[in-house]
């Protein structure tokens, strides 16, 4: 995929009404190549990102927007955060929030790298995000490239950075619930598994001997 493509088709966009952040960067764009980017999990956090993009990233923050068409859930384990992290997957019967940005070109390379495209981690998909009488067509998201069979739990510093991000970019209140209880059950139920194989290991240590002959035992 070509850079000049993708700033071609990143230019879709049917609105009636524009809010005045999108006019700010509207004019921003005229000066500098831009590129839409629709954010569900860690990336919604504008501090976060700006950890891996190097500048600060809320002005650059169009709005919350919906993906339409996919489902969320954790079926990627991070290798440099050891847990669970996002991932959104095709399904017509279910919808997605996040946020949405409008990010300077100079910043896609560390975008690809954050979410380790290079690594085959995840993958730019291309989707259309929906806003108050706007459809954003052509924008970037990403998605896991080999997905888990199920999800697997978030540790506490990727919950508190993807609820964080979705409390200060104005997600709805009861999809921000919806996050917290989504990510509070897979704790849970890690938690859970995690006391199940430390039994299971506790009873394996002091059964063999309930296997000996009596003399055995006795003798000992």
């Amino acid at each position: 995929m070509s850079h000049q493509s993708d700033r071609s088709h990143n230019m879709g966009i049917e609105s009636h009404h524009r809010t005045k952040p999108e006019l700010k960067l509207q004019q921003q764009r005229q000066k500098e190549p831009m590129f839409y980017y629709f954010a569900y999990g860690s990336c919604m956090c504008p501090v976060d990102l700006k950890r891996s993009l190097g500048e600060n990233t809320h002005t650059y923050i169009i709005g919350p927007g919906i993906l339409q068409g996919y489902r969320l859930g954790f079926y990627s384990c991070s290798p440099t955060r050891h847990c669970g992290v996002l991932d959104v997957l095709p399904d017509p019967n279910a919808s997605v929030k996040g946020v949405l940005y409008q990010l300077p070109w100079r910043l896609s390379a560390y975008l690809d790298k954050r979410e380790g495209v290079s690594e085959s981690l995840y993958r730019r998909e291309t989707v259309e995000i929906h806003r108050p009488n706007q459809v954003y067509k052509n924008i970037r998201t990403y998605v896991v490239v080999n997905k888990l069979t199920e999800e697997l739990a978030p540790n506490d510093w990727y919950f508190n950075v993807v609820l964080r991000g979705a409390v200060t970019c104005g997600l709805p209140e009861e999809y921000c619930w919806y996050l917290f209880d989504h990510m509070h059950k897979l704790q849970q139920r890690h938690q859970q598994q995690q006391m199940w194989e430390l039994a299971e290991k506790s009873l394996s240590k002091s059964t063999p001997s309930l296997f000996l002959p009596a003399t055995t035992r006795i003798s000992s």
